[in-house]
């Protein structure tokens, strides 16, 4: 049986692939999680050198990523990042959200605080999806919220589109 090795994964087998695949790492102080989604038993081993570029890529594409958000919080067409600051400016007392914002800061509005705060919590691989290959989620904090910005990407890292789900 064919083996592939992947960074934080480990040894999987080719040719009798399990449905799913997670492990948590560290990265840039926190948690994250790291997952990969199979549909079928087994995959080429191409498909898994792109999974391998990506991981040992990972914080340059989540600099992209971040860069996509700026964007769209600062386009006046974008509302997923808007939508999800604004939610959670509404919706979470000032108390709770003391720890990511400085209300008393007239420096710096508290959206753009917020917007700083959004940190990569999860990446999901799709390799032998037609229509994900990486998933990547961004919250201000899983123990506050529910909600994530969600950003979904090709195996370049290239934005295929970016949503708010729950």
């Amino acid at each position: 049986m064919t083996k592939y090795t992947l960074p934080h994964f480990g040894q999987i087998s080719i040719q009798n692939l399990e449905e799913y695949y997670d492990v948590n790492i560290d990265f840039k102080g926190n948690e994250i999680q790291l997952d990969l989604n199979f549909e079928n038993t087994s995959i080429d081993a191409t498909q898994l050198d792109k999974v391998k570029n990506f991981l040992e890529n990972i914080e340059k594409f989540d600099t992209q990523n971040k860069t996509y958000i700026i964007e769209d919080y600062h386009d006046q067409d974008g509302d997923t990042v808007k939508s999800y600051i604004e939610l959670h400016l509404e919706e979470i007392e000032q108390d709770q959200l003391k720890k990511l914002v400085n209300f008393d800061d007239s420096t710096i509005r508290p959206e753009q605080q917020l917007l700083k705060k959004l940190e990569l919590v999860r990446v999901g691989f799709y390799p032998d999806s037609e229509d994900n290959f990486a998933i990547l989620d961004y919250s201000i904090g899983q123990d506050l919220t529910d909600y994530l910005v969600v950003i979904n990407t090709d195996e370049n890292g290239q934005l295929d589109y970016m949503a708010m789900e729950s």
